[in-house]
């Protein structure tokens, strides 16, 4: 096992009174695939920024392998200082870094690196982030939530670069299929500690589900001691002073221990308040055209949406996604074309831009509509207190300013507003935006008890595989195709993936020397041979179990008790050098399949 480059050893940091941190430790090595999971609020970017140096713990250690490199992919860059893109990407290199990176990296992400520091959207400042972090190639990347802000044709290119890379990476991200794909161990934050599951996400939250099991069963043994003691104490003998005021003492102890436990933080409540039951057929559209000058975003659009149908809307960023939205529910006229909406339609909408959060609102103010003290959920009127701990607000924080909420936070509050709102149509506009994964499982579970229709425009491919009936995708120049079922079941109909479209139909201006050439016609469809797909699907599972063999082989050299014995410390030797190969090479195939598999079938 190689040793650690990066080492984190009981991480303590609190700010006002309770712990966000309380002995965290984290372990980095050379090439190791890590994720950071975690509530919102419990303390993952904070743990990450004590990694990166850019925070100071109050108590615990950390370790940076000398001359090791570490870059940090922060959730809110900021490029006003900086007259060009360009400059703020280069800035980032170390002498002898490769400059054609930083122009490759930057046209891949979409941009010019001409562009003004001080004139980027959010969408755009993430992506120069990614690029000025991905561009040295350093031993470690620290990436926090990485896919944020990112289109699908962009997130499935940077899981493609991040499957490639020769860093160690850690990540935090609320895509669930970026993480199942990309982390081989999962590092856990809960309640300020952390614990480490030795597999990918991919088997996280059983596992979290064993731990809490486990921890509640824990909670009643010690409840149940506490009642025995206080029974003893009181119907007990009472001859023995000394061993009363022992068992006295232990008893005192076991009530701390009961009264000081920290509980998982709580689920949020959603609870989604229905209006009247639509028509049957909600919206009828034919013809639709709609054009900005001369970007035509919808052209000769028609479709029959049904009560109780889940439609996902996908594509590039400014593929005319919100557009469309917009003119289905009627809130944007079409420049040609009929749009017919059936009976008693009442429309609920989140916005990703949450313009309808005033900055100088409060929480309170927020969930009742500018005043008052109760909110209507199904005709019955609820204190805005009680609805605020539904969805994780603290009493304290009914009167703090919006401006000053996290992400998730703010997040959540739109949640709780849509929500709110009696509705037979939910509008959801990128909805999964910094929410943690428990609160996604929520949402998902609410929108499928939902009576009504939901519009759902994400970029989160596992949530709209959980939601979406149907799945309209944008394919340039005004064009929209449907297609049955949700992402996954698009990509098996469409036959290639997003990036693979995205990339034949991308110029090449402004990629880098090295990498620039003719665009090649689009070869027919291809399928890898049945042996080569086995072959893939079976490799990570040889691959981790060789690692488990290194492991106890490189335990059992580092015991004493072999140096007594020459000869079998040589065979053991001779055996990790065996195994280490063997496990090289396989690695060499699996990335030489997945290479295939994504030129092939563009996923």
């Amino acid at each position: 096992m190689s040793p650690p480059l990066l080492t984190l050893q009981d991480i303590h940091l609190t700010y006002g009174v309770t712990p966000l941190l309380d002995g965290a430790d984290m372990t980095v090595r050379e090439g190791e695939r890590l994720c950071l999971v975690g509530r919102n609020g419990s303390g993952k970017s904070t743990l990450m920024k004590v990694a990166a140096g850019l925070v100071e713990a109050d108590q615990g250690e950390v370790f940076l392998h000398p001359g090791a490199t570490v870059r940090y992919l922060q959730q809110d860059p900021d490029l006003s200082g900086y007259a060009k893109v360009m400059d703020y990407v280069l800035e980032g290199l170390a002498p002898g870094d490769a400059e054609y990176r930083a122009q490759y990296l930057l046209a891949e992400l979409g941009l010019t690196g001409e562009e003004r520091g001080d004139s980027l959207s959010g969408g755009e400042a993430r992506r120069a982030a990614l690029a000025r972090t991905l561009a040295p190639e350093p031993d470690i990347l620290l990436l926090d939530e990485p896919t944020n802000h990112l289109d699908l044709p962009v997130i499935e290119w940077l899981e493609g670069e991040l499957k490639n890379t020769r860093s160690a990476l850690v990540l935090i991200s609320h895509d669930r299929r970026f993480l199942s794909h990309l982390t081989r161990k999962t590092l856990w934050l809960d309640r300020g500690q952390t614990r480490m599951l030795d597999k990918g996400f991919g088997a996280f939250e059983d596992w979290r589900d064993e731990v809490f099991a486990a921890e509640e069963e824990e909670l009643h043994k010690l409840d149940r001691q506490i009642v025995r003691e206080e029974h003893w104490l009181r119907y007990g003998v009472t001859a023995r002073r000394k061993r009363n005021v022992r068992r006295l003492s232990d008893l005192n102890a076991l009530k701390d221990k009961r009264r000081t436990h920290r509980g998982p933080q709580g689920q949020v409540k959603i609870t989604v308040a229905d209006a009247s039951e639509s028509g049957k057929q909600v919206i009828e559209a034919k013809a639709l055209n709609k054009a900005f000058g001369d970007t035509v975003l919808v052209k000769d659009f028609s479709v029959k949406i049904n009560r109780k149908d889940r439609i996902g809307l996908v594509g590039p960023n400014g593929a005319g996604k919100t557009t469309l939205l917009k003119l289905l529910t009627g809130e944007l006229d079409a420049d040609s074309g009929t749009i017919k909406h059936g009976a008693r339609l009442e429309i609920a909408s989140l916005d990703q831009k949450r313009h309808a959060l005033k900055p100088d609102w409060t929480v309170t103010e927020a969930l009742t509509q500018g005043g008052g003290s109760y909110v209507e959920i199904n005709g019955q009127n609820r204190h805005v207190m009680t609805y605020m701990k539904d969805f994780l607000f603290r009493p304290e924080q009914a009167n703090t300013p919006v401006h000053v909420l996290s992400g998730g936070e703010k997040a959540r509050l739109m949640l709780a507003r849509a929500m709110a709102l009696p509705s037979n149509l939910l509008v959801l506009d990128e909805p999964t935006n910094d929410l943690d994964l428990e609160t996604l499982d929520l949402l998902q579970d609410m929108l499928g008890e939902y009576g009504g229709t939901v519009f759902l425009v994400s970029h989160d491919r596992d949530f709209l595989d959980r939601v979406c009936s149907t799945v309209f995708l944008a394919e340039g120049k005004g064009k929209w195709t449907e297609y049955a079922g949700g992402y996954s079941d698009m990509l098996v109909q469409r036959g290639e993936g997003m990036a693979a479209r995205a990339k034949a139909e991308k110029p090449t201006t402004g990629k880098s020397p090295a990498r620039a050439k003719s665009a090649p016609a689009v070869p027919p469809k291809q399928r890898m041979a049945n042996k080569d797909r086995y072959a893939l699907q079976n490799l990570p599972g040889e691959i981790e179990a060789l690692g488990q063999k290194i492991e106890t082989l490189e335990t059992r050299l580092a015991e004493p008790a072999l140096m007594a014995d020459p000869a079998q410390m040589e065979a053991c030797a001779s055996e990790l050098a065996a195994l280490m190969e063997e496990r090289s090479s396989k690695e060499d195939q699996w990335l030489e399949l997945e290479a295939l598999r994504e030129e092939l079938e563009g996923s």
